[in-house]
């Protein structure tokens, strides 16, 4: 019946944090009507100077390049806010879900600068404390940034990987925002 999907944020009742799941492309009438408990938390609005929504990732933000962190800025912070995690994320990895960058406790800010320092960052997939960039073994794959506003400074050991911290937010979680970016390796 349908042919396209739009990533959708969903509340997540088991880890009761926002997440993100292809869904059908509705009409606007019935999306409203099926999303209506999604609603626990403010919209973050989030663009980069590097990247469009959906856009190509430039290769020196991946292991192609200079494997830094890309600039994000981050619109419609909520007053509740007390500090903000990241969690990026390849959907397209052969074996589900990869993470590649996890960091909690960054003071508000508008913008997560280039090669971002501030904050503890948690172990990633990849075994390391820091952020790896996109490297897709094979084909174009998709990369979620993923930003939280939450009404805390966590206190959570920082050795913490994303499952650690995704326990730690919950009940916390009082903005949420996403900019998907994509990549595909030089050969």
């Amino acid at each position: 019946m349908f042919n396209e999907v739009i990533d959708e944020t969903v509340w997540d009742e088991q880890k009761d944090i926002p997440t993100i799941e292809e869904k059908p492309l509705v009409f606007r009438e019935h999306r409203d009507e099926l999303y209506t408990d999604v609603t626990k938390y403010k919209h973050l609005k989030l663009d980069s100077e590097a990247f469009n929504q959906n856009g190509m990732i430039p290769s020196k933000y991946t292991c192609d390049g200079k494997n830094v962190n890309p600039p994000i800025n981050i619109n419609c912070l909520c007053e509740k806010a007390k500090s903000l995690a990241i969690i990026v994320d390849d959907t397209d990895a052969i074996n589900g879900s990869f993470c590649h960058w996890i960091i909690w406790d960054l003071p508000l800010t508008d913008r997560i600068e280039e090669g971002e320092h501030r904050g503890i960052p948690g172990k990633n997939d990849f075994g390391y404390f820091r952020y790896n960039g996109p490297c897709p073994p094979v084909g174009t794959h998709r990369y979620y940034f993923k930003v939280y506003a939450l009404d805390c400074v966590l206190d959570i050991p920082a050795s913490s990987g994303k499952t650690d911290l995704e326990k730690a937010m919950k009940d916390h979680v009082v903005g949420f925002g996403f900019l998907v970016g994509k990549y595909h390796m030089r050969i």
